[in-house]
């Protein structure tokens, strides 16, 4: 009995790759195993990239309330050890929001920040 090597289900399995492969150029996007060859590339880089993504942002929230304490006479590192002897646990997502939305708020904030600091034994 022969191989069968053209039916619905293999062609249903070719056919999804090279959807998945639609808007790839040239015969990355026409090609079977080009286009197999390129989705799971992509696919690596997908994965790996939703983990750099967080990384990313973490360091773009830092930068943020960095410029934002610097009118203040702070830096980075002392402004969140300032709020973390004041007990106050805010996320650097929201610290970086409130520095650009809310600045009458930040702004009390890095003064209680500085006022911890002051207080604090060297």
């Amino acid at each position: 009995m022969p191989r069968a090597v053209s039916g619905t289900i293999s062609r249903r399995r070719r056919k999804k790759i090279i959807g998945m492969a639609e808007g790839f150029r040239g015969s990355r996007s026409r090609q079977f195993q080009k286009a197999k060859e390129a989705v799971e590339k992509a696919l690596r880089y997908a994965y790996r990239d939703r983990r750099v993504r967080k990384r990313d942002f973490r360091s773009l929230w830092i930068a943020r309330i960095n410029a934002a304490v610097r009118p203040y006479g702070l830096t980075y590192s002392k402004f969140m050890h300032g709020l973390k002897l004041a007990n106050i646990e805010l996320n650097r997502k929201m610290l970086s929001e409130m520095a650009i939305h809310n600045e009458e708020n930040f702004k009390s904030l890095t003064e209680t920040a500085r006022a911890k600091l002051a207080t604090a034994p060297a």
